[in-house]
């Protein structure tokens, strides 16, 4: 016999509480919420919001990220990118092209982090958020950071951290 129940969160928002024939409870996060503290937490760290992504830009490169739904779970995967000014004689400037485009001159993703499932019901809300902060400060952040100089983009494909187009290293004299 299954039933449900409803319970006020701290945020005061009404969520589900499911409980199945062992009476075990589960409380998914939907991904609404997700979003919202993902930006939140991007917000705090200084990146910039425009066209659902997050983004900082100097005047060599503007690197930016975005979350991307799964079309097959209840999870999200991190897409990375960054973008030289003046590489291929062209300047970019933040666009909703630029901002979803599945192509950058430099570019990651970060999946399969049980952060991002948020069908993972074994961890709570409280542990999602602390490590979505790990996230930020051990990959999102110095990701950014290196990505918005060329330097810094040599030196990470230098030390194998990511891959070049050879056209992009053909750019950068790399």
């Amino acid at each position: 016999m299954s039933s449900s129940f409803q319970r006020t969160t701290n945020n005061g928002k009404i969520s589900r509480l499911a409980t199945d024939k062992s009476y075990r409870y589960s409380l998914i996060m939907d991904s609404k919420e997700f979003r919202k503290i993902f930006g939140e937490v991007a917000k705090s760290y200084g990146f910039r919001n425009a066209y659902g992504g997050w983004y900082k830009e100097s005047d060599e490169c503007i690197s930016l990220f975005w979350l991307q739904k799964s079309s097959y779970a209840n999870e999200f995967y991190l897409n990375l990118r960054a973008y030289i000014q003046g590489a291929f004689n062209r300047h970019y400037s933040i666009n909703k092209e630029i901002m979803k485009s599945s192509f950058g001159h430099v570019m990651d993703q970060i999946t399969g982090n049980s952060i991002f499932d948020l069908e993972d019901i074994a961890m709570s809300d409280e542990e999602r958020i602390a490590l979505l902060r790990t996230v930020f400060e051990e990959r999102i952040i110095p990701f950014t950071e290196r990505c918005l100089s060329k330097l810094g983009i040599i030196e990470m494909f230098q030390k194998g951290d990511i891959y070049l187009l050879p056209a992009v290293r053909e750019e950068l004299g790399v």
